[in-house]
């Protein structure tokens, strides 16, 4: 990423709202060829953070470069926004037919009427509306409307573009068809691309980077198995899905073999924390597996803890299990184990994990 251009770039971003602050950005850049994902709860500030990228929103402070150069006066953002695209949650198609709608973003650009066709023609066949381009928008079910949504951005060859929850309430095989269309374009074209997200497995597939957002601020940015596997701190390891979040001290370090105290018990993992250090012992629920019976062979597992099923609820495919090891675990497994090992509520297990499964942060004092 370091060897690619940056393509935009914002520094010392600083919005009020009613004379309060909602976002202060340092720095945020966007690369060439880049796929950025933009997570966290809401409120905070990532759609805010999506419309000062292209210059929609007034700011109390901040400079924007695109390639180096700053955009200053309106004549800049206008030619700034020539060459980006954005695609909303809700659709706001026009009331005119699907070819109108995908053309109306190439007519606003003074394109000539056999360039508007071939352009149009090629992104109805893309999203798969070229049968009905002379179709009402009006009609148009959530997930046509989406595609007509695209097709209109993606129409005008944007070198950037910008997406704003725009798979939200869809059916999963309809968001996945969607989701699947759009990277290909984005990787076929070389746009450079920003998505607002909560659904955290649609960033995790189609972004180079992960940025992670709280209280309009960027807390932790990395590549999507960096920020999933090793947040910087309790609240991102919480949004990530770091279902057990253990509180322990740490008692020795052995070439970076460290133990950690837990409720009286000894988990193992790989770290630099010194001994006396409080930390948080993280582990994510697919990394804990769950057996009805005490391992005969000899295994490189570190962590092997007798406990209890104390809840069990359903995630789909999988069946989320919360475990008593005299600290509280979570592990997820497949219906079918589920069905092999007969398990259910109150049923006497072994939970193990790996020592490298267990991501360590260090406890802020106080």
């Amino acid at each position: 990423m370091t060897q690619q251009q940056i393509v935009l770039e914002q520094k010392d971003l600083r919005v009020d709202r009613g004379g309060v602050q909602i976002l202060d950005i340092p720095s945020f850049c966007l690369y060439e060829n880049e796929f950025v994902s933009l997570i966290g709860p809401n409120g905070a500030g990532k759609s805010t953070l999506l419309l000062s990228l292209m210059g929609l929103m007034q700011r109390r402070s901040g400079t924007l470069r695109y390639k180096g150069e700053e955009i200053r006066t309106e004549a800049d953002f206008l030619q700034l926004r020539r060459k980006m695209a954005m695609v909303l949650q809700e659709p706001l198609l026009f009331d005119s037919t699907i070819y109108d709608n995908v053309a109306s973003g190439l007519k606003f650009r003074g394109m000539g009427r056999d360039e508007i066709r071939s352009r149009v023609m090629t992104y109805l066949e893309r999203f798969n509306l070229a049968d009905m381009a002379q179709r009402s928008a009006r009609k148009l079910s959530g997930g046509e409307a989406r595609r007509v949504s695209l097709a209109r951005a993606f129409a005008v060859e944007p070198e950037l573009i910008f997406f704003d929850e725009p798979f939200a309430n869809l059916d999963p095989p309809t968001r996945q068809a969607l989701t699947e269309d759009m990277d290909r374009i984005i990787r076929e074209k070389g746009i450079s691309a920003v998505l607002v997200t909560h659904d955290q497995s649609e960033a995790l597939r189609m972004s180079d980077r992960i940025v992670v957002m709280n209280s309009g601020r960027l807390v932790q940015e990395g590549t999507p198995a960096a920020v999933m596997n090793h947040p910087v701190n309790e609240f991102v390891a919480n949004f990530v899905g770091m279902e057990t979040i253990l509180e322990g001290e740490v008692i020795s370090n052995h070439e970076q073999q460290v133990a950690v105290a837990v409720c009286g018990q000894e988990v193992d993992t790989v770290g630099d924390a010194e001994p006396g250090d409080h930390v948080y012992c993280c582990i994510r629920p697919e990394n804990v597996s769950v057996s009805t019976s005490f391992p005969k062979e000899k295994t490189s597992v570190r962590n092997l803890f007798p406990g209890t099923i104390t809840e069990i609820s359903s995630m789909g495919p999988f069946l989320k299990l919360r475990l008593d090891c005299d600290f509280q675990l979570t592990s997820y497994v497949t219906r079918e184990s589920f069905t092999e090992l007969a398990l259910y509520e109150g049923r006497p297990v072994f939970a193990s994990f790996k020592a490298t499964s267990v991501h360590i942060i260090r406890r802020r004092a106080g």
